[in-house]
């Protein structure tokens, strides 16, 4: 089990009365009492103000080729540094990841990497863009935040693998650091409430900010068999990215298997 040490105060909440937190990253506005920790399970009330637990540790770093990701139309052929931290702000039945995304920091091994040392290990590789990925980049916000204000002067590209499960202001703050995102748009209304734990407008209205804001956006929706494969449901999806986002959105089909809850 490893051990918690320095911790950085989160951006993106309000204390209210008797030293309860207010988190406003993201669209569930967690009331979080103290000494509690959030939905997510990295931010942490300690006496009326929220710190995150995940800045600068990261549980998984590694060079990936960028279409892994999946990205096919933005730098194809380069590598990218991925990098991931413990904790979602979703509990989908089916996640792949769920052995970091659902777990607590204290749990599994990480190492200390401040933003500095992310930049130096990307020039290490050569690696022309990092990549926030494996679990959702949300919320580790100001470790991604930082490293991509640090890559932008050094002049390397970031980019996003999202489920896009984020509110508006914080999104705005960070969309002028980002090149790219990949969101995860899983499915209609009724498949985010029967099997991700969260709700699909404020997905939907992040997809329309990233579009705005002219960051590069390719899909992916992940083909759950009975859940989200009907020809409505698909017909559904392609119509809306066409009419939201523009009929040049790539749109990445990615295949199931058997996984956490969904077995």
């Amino acid at each position: 089990m490893a051990k918690i040490e320095k911790l950085n105060e989160a951006l993106f909440y309000k204390t209210l009365k008797n030293g309860i937190v207010n988190c406003k990253l993201c669209p569930r506005l967690c009331l979080i009492q103290n000494q509690a920790r959030g939905n997510c399970g990295v931010r942490q009330n300690i006496d009326g103000k929220l710190y995150s637990l995940v800045y600068g540790k990261p549980c998984s770093l590694a060079l990936d080729p960028i279409e892994k990701k999946p990205f096919y139309h933005f730098m194809p052929g380069q590598k990218t540094l991925s990098i991931a931290t413990a904790g979602c702000n979703l509990h989908c039945l089916f996640c792949q990841n769920y052995e970091i995304s659902q777990a607590r920091l204290e749990n599994i091994q990480f190492t200390e990497a401040p933003p500095e040392k992310i930049i130096k290990e990307a020039q290490k590789l050569q690696s022309k863009i990092i990549s926030y990925t494996y679990t959702e980049p949300t919320i580790f916000y100001e470790y991604m935040h930082d490293i991509a204000q640090l890559a932008k002067k050094e002049k390397i590209k970031s980019a996003i693998i999202s489920n896009g499960f984020i509110n508006k202001e914080p999104l705005k703050k960070l969309l002028p650091l980002l090149h790219a995102a990949n969101i995860d748009l899983k499915g209609d209304a009724e498949f985010y409430k029967r099997v991700t734990g969260a709700w699909i407008e404020p997905v939907l209205e992040s997809l329309k900010l990233y579009k705005k804001e002219k960051v590069w956006i390719e899909i992916t929706n992940l083909i759950i068999p009975n859940l989200n494969d009907s020809a409505n449901q698909i017909r559904w999806l392609a119509t809306w990215i066409k009419e939201n986002l523009g009929s040049d959105t790539p749109l990445h089909f990615s295949a199931f298997y058997p996984t956490y809850q969904l077995k």
